[in-house]
C-alpha cells in the first residue's frame, strides 16, 4: 500500500497553482471495482514516467442524482467508502466535484480548457472507451484528441478488464449491482477486488436471538443503499479494526409473520454488547433463501446448520478473488 498522504480536493478555489505534469483520470468510479483500479494504476504509471502528479477526479452526488437521467440506481458505494476505496489505491490528488446543474451545464470545451488544462495543469488523460462529457454528454473521444493536439496534452484510451469466465460483458458498476441484487456476492466480489460491503449501526431488536433462539443477533439500521438479496450469508464484521467470522440473516422473519425487514449478524462466539455502534459486514457467499418453519424449533435448529456452513465456507483462504 503506498503510504504518501492523498490531497483530497473539494472546491475548485482550493486550487492553488497547476499541478506539475497533471495526470487525470475521470468518473463516478462507483464500487471502484476493478476495471476502475486498473484506471487508477495506469494513472499512476503514466505520473512516475513524466515525473508528474497522479489525479482523479469523481463527483458527489452521483449526476443521475442532479440530471434525473434513466433512473436513479442504488449505489454500490456511498462517498465515504469510495473516497476511502480511492485513498488505498495511491492516488496523489483526489478532486471530489459537487455536481450541480450549473456545473451540469458547463460545455465540453470549457471543462477541458478551462478546467482540467488551465486550471489543474493537465499533460494526460486516462480515460475508457465509452467516456464523454460536457453539458449534454456532447464531449467525445474524438473531441478530447482533437483538444488534445490542439491544447498539448495525451490521451490515453484504457482497455476495459474482462471479467471471470463464469460471467459475461466487462467489469462495470451495473454488472457488480445486479449480481449483489441477486445475491451473488461471490461472482459480485470477484469484479469488486474486494468483499462487497455494508455499514451501519447496531441498534435495539426484538430480543428472539438469544434468549428464544439462542444465537444472538446484532440488528443494523443500514447506511448504504444496496442490500443483498434476502437470504443467510455467510460474512464477516469489521468492529474497532478487529474481523470476525458470522452469520447474516437478510429478510422478513417469515417464521414469525414479522413483514419487517431486518438485516440481523450473529458473531460467531462473540457476546459483547456493542448497541449504539457502526461495524461494517463484509459479504462472503450465500448460504441459503430465507424460509419459513413450522415451529421456533426447527428455526433454531437450521440456524446452527447455518452456522456451521458459514464456518466452514470462513475457514476457506480468500487471497485471491478473481478467476
Amino acid at each position: 500500500m503506498n503510504k504518501r498522504k492523498m490531497e483530497l480536493i473539494e472546491k475548485l478555489e482550493n486550487i492553488g497553482t497547476p499541478y506539475r505534469n497533471a495526470v487525470v483520470t475521470i468518473g463516478n468510479f462507483d464500487g471502484m471495482h476493478i476495471g476502475h483500479q486498473a484506471l487508477f494504476n495506469e494513472v499512476i504509471q503514466k505520473a512516475k514516467e513524466i515525473d508528474g502528479t497522479s489525479i482523479a477526479m469523481t463527483f458527489d452526488p452521483h449526476p443521475l442524482r442532479v440530471l434525473k437521467q434513466n433512473g436513479q440506481p442504488p449505489l454500490i458505494t456511498l462517498n465515504e467508502q469510495k473516497l476511502e476505496l480511492i485513498k488505498r489505491t495511491g492516488i496523489d490528488v483526489l478532486i471530489c466535484m459537487p455536481f450541480t446543474s450549473e456545473f451540469a451545464a458547463v460545455s465540453a470545451r470549457s471543462f477541458v480548457e478551462d478546467l482540467l488544462v488551465k486550471r489543474i495543469g493537465m499533460k494526460a488523460m486516462v480515460v475508457g472507451k465509452d467516456y464523454t462529457y460536457g453539458k449534454d454528454r456532447e464531449g467525445t473521444l474524438d473531441t478530447l484528441k482533437s483538444d488534445g493536439k490542439r491544447l498539448g496534452f495525451e490521451v490515453i484510451v484504457a482497455e476495459w478488464i474482462r471479467v471471470p469466465t463464469s460471467l459475461a460483458g466487462r467489469a462495470s458498476s451495473t454488472l457488480i449491482r445486479e449480481l449483489v441484487i441477486d445475491g451473488k456476492v461471490a461472482d459480485a466480489n470477484r469484479l469488486l477486488g474486494r468483499h462487497y460491503q455494508i455499514r451501519g449501526n447496531v441498534v435495539s431488536g426484538r430480543n428472539r436471538g438469544g434468549e428464544l433462539l439462542g444465537c444472538p443477533t446484532a440488528n443494523i439500521t443500514l447506511q448504504d443503499e444496496l442490500c443483498p438479496k434476502n437470504g443467510i450469508y455467510a460474512v464477516t464484521v469489521e468492529r474497532k479494526g478487529i474481523c470476525y467470522k458470522a452469520v447474516a440473516n437478510i429478510g422478513y422473519s417469515p417464521t414469525f409473520d414479522d413483514c419487517q425487514f431486518t438485516v440481523e449478524v450473529h458473531i460467531i462466539g462473540f457476546n459483547e454488547s456493542i448497541y449504539g455502534e457502526q461495524i461494517r459486514v463484509n459479504f462472503i457467499h450465500r448460504i441459503r433463501d430465507e424460509m419459513k418453519f413450522n415451529n421456533v424449533a426447527e428455526l433454531s435448529q437450521q440456524i446452527q446448520k447455518d452456522i456451521e456452513s458459514a464456518e466452514q465456507i470462513l475457514s476457506v483462504s480468500f487471497d485471491t478473488l478473481t478467476d
